[in-house]
């Protein structure tokens, strides 16, 4: 019932998918950075780059993957039908973005697919900041194309969105 009153205030489409998009946002950053800290505390894993630079580059990624959430959500009719399709999409994104296997390897069509994936732009991401200590000169593609991906995604879930009374 809580959609359907959402529905009837005079909020903007805007509103409502920042409304929905923000408290997941807040979620991901904290969970980014308790990972950070086990990883660094527990486990001793390496990191050599800026932990504000991972932390500027996690929010806009997650601005980016929480658009797709959204514009999947709009889309779909039920919560089966977008858990499906959220899915379907998780799978595809994990396998193509370099994490397994480096999208070097990859066949030349799956290579310009991986192009459109932003989990492989932040897997290279994390592996540049994280373990090469690169700065942020070094790694301004990944910025410029993932808030690329989150305007556009976040564009499109806005305008897909349909307030019913």
């Amino acid at each position: 019932g809580t959609i359907e009153q959402l529905n009837v205030t005079p909020i903007s489409k805007t509103q409502f998918i920042i409304s929905k998009l923000l408290p997941f946002w807040f979620i991901g950053l904290f969970v980014f950075g308790f990972g950070l800290v086990v990883g660094k505390l527990i486990f001793e894993f390496p990191i050599v780059g800026s932990v504000w630079l991972l932390f500027a580059f996690t929010a806009l990624y997650l601005t980016a993957v929480l658009g797709i959430g959204l514009f999947i959500s709009t889309i779909t009719h039920t919560q089966q039908q977008a858990m499906l399709v959220a899915w379907f999409f998780i799978v595809i994104f994990i396998l193509m973005s370099g994490l397994f296997t480096a999208i070097e390897n990859m066949p030349p069509w799956a290579q310009k697919i991986a192009l459109f994936n932003p989990v492989a732009y932040f897997v290279e991401f994390i592996r540049l900041v994280l373990l090469k200590g690169s700065e942020f000169r070094h790694v301004l593609k990944h910025f410029i194309v993932i808030a690329g991906m989150s305007l556009v995604i976040n564009i499109l879930a806005v305008l897909a969105y349909n307030k019913r009374s």
